[in-house]
């Protein structure tokens, strides 16, 4: 029953990469616009192209590095170091490797061709902006659909090919440290990119000189759009995708684990997954925008229907098979938790609500209470997501125990359930990047206020959308990690050292400290990347406005690649001490301290970078909102006091809401898979 059910996962996957292939091509083939805007969209897809043609080249040869030391490290079989023994297995140690590169060219081939499409769907979105909202929403969340659709299906694609060859889900582990990787790296380093250019468009451009956002006069407008592709669709896909995999794989590590679970509990997060994929499908088919011509509701519609119709099918499944009624409980605990903290991120960054009305409305007063205000809603937001975890975590616990299965399992469980929907979350994040590209070849190639109009509206709920997929994800990456935590627990244990992990020992408290630090250094050192960067690129928009007066007189061109090439390289060169902090900080405190050290460590980490995720997504996309609701025109409107100091607020939470905080989750993620995949060696070295 397990092989039919990873055939079936096989199938699932492979209808979900041709629905996305068949969505490709149809955006392909709706009209392009004028040979204005088809030249703006140019710049912007061969930035792209570039810029992930030499990041994942980069990626390349480290994952070829890691690879080659994975096949040596796991060479060794220390299954029998308590008595003193250690033999040799080449097969197990290529076979772990090959499987880290297959998760790692996963993530890279899913990234890659949601940004492919990203760059072709905004300038026809932007075309089918003069005719109706309708038109233009329907094309731009279809091609963020390829994106989603294309995630979730190479992803289970992977893991069950690997599992119905190997049959080891040790092995998979491998494959998801592979996807986390060079998710880590790809979301840092497209965080770093997008806002480099983005704060220095934002204050040489609208501060200093007063031009409209998206104004072509402005050098650093391309890099700009360039950064939503490889920031918010590469890198944003191939974070989740890396807390997708990574809570499968948690789940079938415990399930491998437990004496007490029968072999279809290793299957069964592939088995919710694959039911997770039907209901994307069928969820996307219904995302319409109605009469009102708000694309909001519509993509708020489209999340509470897949839920309901992903909910239904995993009851049908318990009930009909020999699988324990806890499954259920867990699945739908964690199922409502993503949902209520989703859209608790919703109300902290809609100007439909309170927060950013008030946030901009104080914005009259100046800069400094705009920033104190957003700042200060930002803290607060994490108090109902914090408690949402924390209940979703004790009721998918005990409900589990109470059902008969192992408390640690169902919260596992509840992690893959909260993320089993990514198909229809995913499509309704890349959605907005999509759009924003639209609104800004709107404004560069002279397109009717309507048209602008028409995709400013659409940009607002992508904005919200974007800030309901990073609570969703960060809050999904905290029960992953949980369950991940278990999961090395279980593997240090079964490598002959007896774990504990109690605050009353000095080393354990030792290693709390140390990965409390963890991510609050690494959003500074990611933030300080973007500041540095952006002062060159400030620097750079300056030197073209004062040296050619023709560009802001409209009678020349800026040279716009000078200004792609040097957010490429910063965020490139950026990378190599955020990669060390989440993998070779975790492996110095097991060597040095030891497995109980290391096991504080993972606990620090995880609980500070919740909270700074959660705070910077939710404060940073409040400040952007916030700017955007001043620019429809309310309390002064454009070029008024309020819009100024509400840019300042934007450019503040910009590298929180796109740099650091979710590259947040991705971090702790990694961290917990490495100590995991380490954790044998790590064991082995302490016991000698």
């Amino acid at each position: 029953m397990n092989e039919i059910w990873l055939y079936i996962s096989i199938g699932a996957s492979l209808l979900s990469i041709g629905v996305a292939l068949y969505l490709f091509f149809w955006v392909k083939q709706q009209p392009p616009g004028s040979e204005r805007a088809q030249e703006v969209a140019s710049w912007i897809r061969e930035g792209s192209q570039t810029y992930l043609k030499r990041l994942y080249f980069t990626l390349a040869i480290v994952a070829v590095i890691l690879g080659f030391l994975i096949a040596i490290v796991f060479s060794f079989d220390l299954s029998d170091v308590t008595k003193g023994d250690v033999s040799i297995t080449p097969l197990n140690g290529v076979q772990m490797a090959l499987s880290f590169v297959v998760g790692a060219l996963c993530s890279a081939v899913a990234g890659y061709m949601g940004m492919a499409v990203a760059v072709e769907a905004n300038v026809r979105t932007a075309t089918a902006a003069k005719d109706s909202i309708n038109k233009a929403f329907k094309l731009s969340f279809y091609a963020g659909s390829v994106m989603g659709l294309a995630m979730v299906g190479l992803a289970v694609l992977g893991m069950s090919l690997i599992f119905l060859l190997t049959g080891d889900a040790e092995t998979i582990l491998g494959f998801s440290f592979g996807a986390s990787a060079l998710a880590l790296l790809a979301k840092a380093g497209g965080g770093i990119y997008t806002k480099t250019a983005d704060i220095a468009a934002d204050l040489v451009g609208k501060v200093e000189v007063g031009i409209p956002e998206d104004d072509p006069r402005n050098p650093a407008v391309v890099a700009d759009n360039v950064g939503d592709n490889v920031g918010d669709v590469a890198g944003m896909g191939a974070d989740i995708f890396d807390s997708y995999v990574a809570s499968v794989v948690a789940v079938m590590l415990l399930g491998a684990a437990s004496a007490q679970l029968g072999s279809q509990y290793v299957v069964l997060p592939l088995i919710i997954c694959t039911l997770g994929i039907l209901a994307s499908l069928i969820g996307i088919q219904f995302v319409r925008v109605g009469k009102n011509g708000k694309p909001g509701p519509a993509l708020n519609f489209g999340t509470i229907l897949t839920t309901l119709i992903f909910a239904a099918m995993v009851v049908v499944f318990v009930l009909m098979s020999d699988v324990n009624l806890g499954v259920i409980w867990a699945t739908l605990t964690g199922l409502i938790a993503g949902v209520i903290i989703g859209f608790t991120s919703d109300y902290f960054t809609s100007e439909d609500h309170k927060p950013v009305f008030e946030t901009a409305r104080v914005s009259g007063s100046g800069a400094a209470i705009t920033i104190i205000t957003g700042f200060s809603y930002g803290l607060v937001s994490i108090v109902p997501s914090v408690i949402g975890i924390a209940a979703a975590t004790l009721l998918s616990f005990y409900l589990a125990q109470l059902s008969g299965l192992p408390g640690i399992y169902g919260i596992g469980i509840s992690a893959v359930g909260m993320l089993s929907i990514s198909g229809m979350i995913v499509s309704a994040d890349a959605y907005g990047p999509i759009v924003d590209n639209a609104r800004g070849i709107a404004e560069m190639s002279g397109m009717d206020h309507s048209v602008i109009e028409t995709t400013d509206t659409l940009d607002a709920a992508g904005n919200t959308a974007k800030a309901i997929t990073k609570g969703f994800s960060i809050s999904a990456a905290a029960l992953t990690v949980l369950a991940l935590f278990a999961a090395y627990a279980e593997v240090v244990t079964a490598s002959g050292v007896e774990v504990s992990m109690s605050l009353r020992d000095p080393i354990v408290v030792a290693g709390v400290f140390l990965g409390a630090m963890t991510p609050p250094l690494f959003s500074a050192l990611t933030m300080l990347s973007v500041t540095e960067n952006a002062f060159k690129m400030i620097e750079e928009i300056r030197r073209q406005f004062r040296e050619r007066p023709g560009i802001l007189a409209g009678t020349e061109k800026p040279d716009y690649a000078t200004c792609v090439d040097l957010a490429a390289q910063g965020s490139l060169s950026s990378l190599a001490l955020p990669a060390f902090l989440a993998v070779g900080l975790p492996l110095l405190v097991g060597f040095v301290l030891g497995p109980n050290a290391l096991g504080g460590f993972l606990g620090g980490a995880i609980f500070t970078g919740v909270i700074f995720a959660l705070f910077m997504a939710n404060a940073g996309g409040l400040w952007d909102n916030a700017k955007k609701f001043i620019e429809t025109g309310q309390f002064g409107g454009p070029g008024s006091e309020a819009h100024k100091a509400s840019v300042v607020g934007d450019t503040v939470g910009d590298p929180f809401k796109d740099t650091a905080g979710p590259s947040l989750n991705t971090l702790i993620t990694v961290m917990s898979l490495v100590s995991s995949l380490f954790a044998p060696i790590i064991a082995a070295f302490h016991l000698f």
